[in-house]
């Protein structure tokens, strides 16, 4: 298979997260739908989470099996600083961000004020700035997959290769509706361009990581950015039940959460047929 098709098919891999990103352009969603949203959301984001973290840990534990205890030391080490600097780094992010909207608030009104905050640096709400965090997180782990398609098709496995592609398609189609579901929770009403840059963020890395899979399969490479997404995702998990607690929608949260559980295995089925 020449290069180029190899790319077009981390490109169709990649891209089917624009099916989910529609949903961000609802209006004015109801409570219960907005609660919905928010918990299907979350179960898809855990299971991403189990999803991520077992790709990155079986390199690992091959390698215990093994005896290989230098590559047990380096891999865990990778995993480690991974999950560190996408958890804790989203935290101290966060607060960063947090302090800023703070300051800009603070300017004292009167004249020239109008002016400061025009020349104040632009904010996102907490709706848009989670949602560019699932879409980083997403990002990082569709990276992984691309390596997967890549490297698959250059060793000349065209069928577990087009699995992969369908297997992928399918997640990272339930992928886009998670970017977005934190925006039609709160209600806001994401433009077409901020759709189309989200789903750049999540789903380009695909057809990134598929043309450099075609060239180089590298198991700490992989680690360290399946790392950095189990760690974002999770930060991102944890501020979405902060959100479904407010609601006060326990039992409509409960079942929707597993409802979005349900869909993410049910999408990695292909993908485990394939046997990856």
């Amino acid at each position: 298979m020449s290069s180029t098709n190899i790319a077009l098919l981390g490109a169709i891999a990649g891209f089917t997260i624009y099916l989910g990103l529609p949903i961000g352009r609802l209006r004015r969603p109801t409570p219960r739908l907005k609660a919905g949203l928010n918990a299907v959301a979350i179960g898809i984001l855990i299971f991403l989470v189990w999803d991520v973290l077992t790709h990155a840990w079986e390199p690992i534990d091959e390698a215990l099996s093994e005896h290989k205890w230098g590559t047990v030391a380096s891999g865990g080490s990778t995993l480690a600083a991974g999950l560190t600097i996408g958890l804790a780094g989203l935290v101290h992010y966060d607060a960063w961000t947090a302090r800023r909207r703070k300051a800009a608030g603070a300017h004292p009104a009167g004249p020239g004020a109008a002016a400061t905050a025009e020349l104040a640096p632009k904010t996102h709400s907490q709706a848009e700035s989670l949602a560019l965090m699932i879409a980083t997180g997403i990002g990082l782990h569709n990276f992984a997959e691309g390596l997967a398609i890549g490297n698959s098709a250059a060793q000349g496995d065209l069928s577990l290769a087009v699995l992969l592609v369908i297997g992928f398609g399918l997640h990272n189609a339930t992928e886009g509706f998670g970017i977005v579901a934190p925006l039609a929770a709160e209600g806001e009403r994401a433009s077409w361009l901020t759709l189309l840059w989200l789903g750049l963020i999540g789903g380009g890395p695909t057809f990134l990581g598929t043309i450099i899979g075609q060239h180089l399969v590298n198991d700490t490479l992989s680690i360290a950015f399946l790392g950095l997404a189990a760690g974002s995702i999770l930060y991102v998990v944890i501020e979405l039940l902060a959100v479904a607690r407010r609601t006060g929608l326990k039992t409509l949260t409960t079942w929707c959460i597993l409802l979005g559980l349900l869909l993410g295995f049910a999408t990695d089925a292909v993908v485990t047929a394939a046997g990856v």
